[in-house]
């Protein structure tokens, strides 16, 4: 990033419960001053007006702030409308110069100059914040939803299959393979005790299976869940060990949780996808091949604005997609691992979709279609 001149650098180290501390240096590297603020109107304005306190006529204000929490978020909005450019640089670059300048200790004051002095020191790489539209924001906040949400419908799976072959050993093989699927989860949340689920009989199993799977599954997956049933029964012979009603209570809970995060998720979903004809109403993003429905979104809701971008090679860097350089003298080293200094959750979504293309047949008409 060109930094204007002249310029006053504002380093703020936000702080979650205490006040943030802020360092103010000049174009040469000089501290000019050091001051701590809060997310008020009257703290940030007298804060700016401390860093501007002796400025040339003219000198532009960039603040340099690090995504802490939810508390970079007032902090820019402030400086953004009041015309201030606002820099949010990741935890892994300031970290490293924070190294050079802490020596032996760590304390406020310091985390603040790292981050004021990164535009000098560092100036690649750096993007100013940009805050788009409603519908932006609207997809911002969807898509994250979704995606806190899609991890935690995992991570329920995971523990009512745990759950789950805690009460019968041998249940796997009665299960979905690719995570448990409606009918996994409606015959566990009835019949988790292997004691209910035999006594439930065969024919009401099956009329179960049967209907949540809409006819794709029935007697045979009936027959192995009797049988893994049967078993878990022989192997628990009544033992107290065991708490076989209270597992099978848990499992339902856990079932109903999910349950309520699908349901959940389905409304962000909608509201996202709302939100994505406003932003792209041309669908060009969903037109690449590879995509999809969520990796489109992700794409869009992350990268902003894409004129931001100078280039393709200043994308790249954002996403941390790029191999770390390591030249020495007239060394150029190749092969060196990706830097992966960008958004995680995007960088991600692209691997994916990139290993979905490369398994679309290009001459295909639907190659081309959003899956």
């Amino acid at each position: 990033m060109q930094l204007p001149s002249p310029v006053r650098l504002l380093g703020i180290d936000l702080g979650i419960t205490s006040d943030h501390t802020a360092v103010v240096i000049d174009d040469a590297g000089s501290i000019c001053a050091r001051r701590r603020a809060r997310s008020t109107v009257a703290s940030l304005a007298a804060l700016e007006a401390a860093a501007l306190d002796g400025a040339a006529l003219g000198t532009q204000l960039v603040v340099v702030i690090e995504p802490t929490g939810p508390a970079w978020l007032p902090v820019a909005v402030f400086y953004g409308r009041r015309g201030q450019t606002v820099l949010r640089v990741t935890s892994a670059k300031a970290a490293d110069l924070r190294r050079f300048l802490a020596r032996h200790a760590k304390s406020n004051r310091i985390d603040a100059e790292t981050l004021a002095r990164l535009p000098l020191v560092a100036p690649t790489g750096l993007t100013a914040v940009e805050f788009g539209s409603p519908a932006r924001a609207s997809l911002d906040r969807r898509v994250r939803a979704v995606a806190r949400l899609t991890a935690e419908i995992g991570r329920r799976k995971t523990r009512i299959r745990a759950l789950a072959h805690q009460l019968v050993p041998t249940i796997g093989a009665a299960l979905s393979d690719d995570g448990l699927n409606q009918t996994d989860l409606a015959v566990l949340e009835r019949y988790a005790d292997p004691r209910a689920l035999l006594a439930a009989g065969p024919a009401r199993l099956t009329r179960l299976i049967t209907t949540t799977s809409r006819g794709q599954l029935g007697q045979a997956k009936a027959q192995a869940l009797r049988t893994a049933a049967a078993e878990a029964v022989a192997l628990w012979e009544g033992d107290s060990a065991i708490a076989i009603g209270d597992l099978a209570a848990e499992v339902a809970s856990e079932v109903r949780l999910v349950r309520a995060a699908e349901t959940e998720r389905t409304r962000h979903e909608h509201a996202r996808d709302a939100a994505l004809a406003c932003v792209d109403p041309a669908g060009l993003a969903a037109s690449l091949p590879g995509l999809g429905p969520v990796g489109t979104t992700q794409l869009v809701a992350t990268m902003g604005r894409p004129g931001r971008f100078p280039n393709g090679s200043a994308f790249k860097a954002f996403t941390g997609l790029t191999p770390r350089a390591n030249e020495t003298g007239q060394t150029d080293r190749k092969h060196q691992p990706m830097t992966k200094a960008g958004p995680r959750a995007l960088r991600s979504q692209l691997v994916q979709s990139a290993n979905t293309a490369r398994k679309l047949d290009p001459s295909s008409p639907r190659s081309t279609t959003p899956r």
